[in-house]
């Protein structure tokens, strides 16, 4: 699918909202970013959950598998039916939809019944892939790898921030206003899913699929392929081996993440003292790091592709993977909070950067099907979380899992190398590139140009009112 009046840059245009392409990165960022603080704002209030539930070492492990099992499975239909009915529609759903177990596990008592809503929560991590598919149908090759690591980078961040926040409301509730600690952290979570279903209402109404209109219309004037062929080129994109090497690509970096984002409060509780607050702030630094790191990853993805086209940024990617490989080494064998904490934030960035240059790729590989290969792409992502996850249901020190997790990464690094394109598409890409820039330029000329009349026109009625 190849639309048609994409934005040519980000940047000098970032707050003119008027543009439904700068609208629409900012609803869709915004949208992942409450989606992620949702889907880990119980993470880090699961020392006072364990107390309650009396949930065993094991439990808790698997409470981490549940959390992120779930958005296998979501991100792999989202990416079909993105396709089918747009992202606009597919974004609107998810969040009024996935508001409800985020409100309902404050109904759970037992294991069984946190679990159950905890796997269901999961679902709302299918929104990256919607939000990764609405930049790239928004935004040109020369600047679709920074848009799309920044929106993905920026709804990251929710993760760090609910690793305070959530601590924070929680203890407002139970200091503040006197609720039980039983009924705090429930609360908690209802406060969060209420603003999930406004920020759904939202989307629908400040939003449209695609620069030209929404899906409907376009395919209506016969401008975008009808739905039944959608589903044909979903296959397609399944037996493309680019795309499963991606997908054990992406569970390197992001499933990494969202590994951290579980265990990072417990494993300063538990391993260095700290209190739930102390632990959540600590552990929030990993997350904070997307307001910038992700979106590195996609604008030097961007710049590797100007120099060396579509090669450029594989191997860019390389370069990510295995210095966060390298990194997530490091943190794990640091046992003071004075040299864990900046080895936790420089492993943070090299795999916030390593998403960023994944997906500053996945737009490249089959624009037929953008929304297929971006929910399998994002999948492997789940997929490697809940690999790593067994890692942390007590069989092993977490710092020992931690090490083990490197290692692996690492030796990943270099399936990027087996993210090749044809002589054709290297050449096709790298004239849309040029033409892209060249859009730019002259737009830039435009405005330049009539900044100058505007100021020829200022001085000759200065001059005429001079001479009167």
């Amino acid at each position: 699918m190849e639309l048609e009046n994409k934005a040519t840059a980000l940047w000098s245009n970032f707050l003119n909202v008027k543009m439904v392409q700068i609208r629409t990165f900012h609803m869709t960022w915004f949208a992942f970013f409450a989606c992620f603080f949702a889907w880990f704002g119980i993470a880090p209030l699961m020392s006072v959950v364990r107390d309650e539930l009396a949930l065993s070492h094991e439990q808790v492990g698997w409470a981490i598998i549940g959390s992120v099992s779930m958005t296998i499975f979501a991100r792999l239909f989202i990416g079909w039916l993105v396709d089918r009915i747009g992202p606009r529609k597919s974004y609107t759903w998810l969040l009024i939809l996935g508001s409800l177990p985020v409100m309902g596990i404050g109904l759970a008592h037992s294991f069984e019944t946190f679990l159950l809503f905890r796997v269901l929560i999961g679902g709302i991590g299918a929104s990256f892939v919607i939000t990764q598919y609405h930049t790239s149908v928004m935004f040109a090759p020369n600047v679709v790898g920074q848009a799309n690591a920044t929106s993905a980078g920026w709804g990251n961040l929710g993760g760090g921030v609910t690793q305070f926040v959530m601590p924070l409301l929680f203890s407002v509730l139970v200091v503040g206003f006197g609720f039980s600690e039983a009924l705090g952290w429930r609360l908690s979570m209802v406060v969060v899913g209420i603003i999930i279903f406004l920020i759904g209402i939202a989307y629908y109404n400040l939003t449209q699929d695609a620069p030209d209109g929404n899906f409907d219309d376009l395919r209506a004037q016969g401008r975008m392929p009808e739905k039944r062929q959608v589903t044909g080129a979903y296959w397609l994109a399944l037996r493309d081996p680019r795309v499963w090497v991606l997908f054990v690509i992406y569970g390197a970096c992001f499933g990494i993440e969202l590994t951290i984002n579980n265990v990072a409060a417990l494993y300063f509780v538990d391993y260095f003292d700290l209190s739930l607050v102390a632990a959540g702030f600590v552990a929030a630094s990993f997350g904070l790091m997307n307001i910038f790191a992700r979106t590195l990853g996609g604008l030097f993805g961007d710049n590797f592709g100007a120099l060396w086209g579509l090669r450029g940024r594989s191997f860019w990617l390389f370069i990510c993977i295995l210095f966060e490989g390298i990194a997530l080494m490091i943190f794990s064998q640091m046992q003071v909070l004075f040299l864990a904490l900046p080895a936790l934030i420089v492993f943070s960035l090299f795999t916030q950067m390593s998403e960023g240059a994944t997906y500053s790729v996945v737009p490249f590989i089959n624009k037929k099907a953008l929304g297929a290969v971006a929910g399998v792409v994002g999948a492997g992502g789940n997929a490697g979380a809940v690999l790593a996850g067994f890692l942390f249901k007590g069989a092993m020190n977490w710092n020992q899992a931690f090490l083990i997790l490197g290692i692996v990464v690492t030796c990943a690094s270099v399936l990027a190398f087996f993210v090749r394109f044809s002589t054709r598409q290297e050449d096709e890409e790298r004239a849309a590139f040029a033409a892209a820039n060249i859009d730019t330029l002259r737009k830039k000329a435009e405005r330049a140009n009539a900044d100058l009349q505007a100021a020829i026109a200022t001085l000759e009625t200065h001059r005429g009112a001079t001479a009167a």
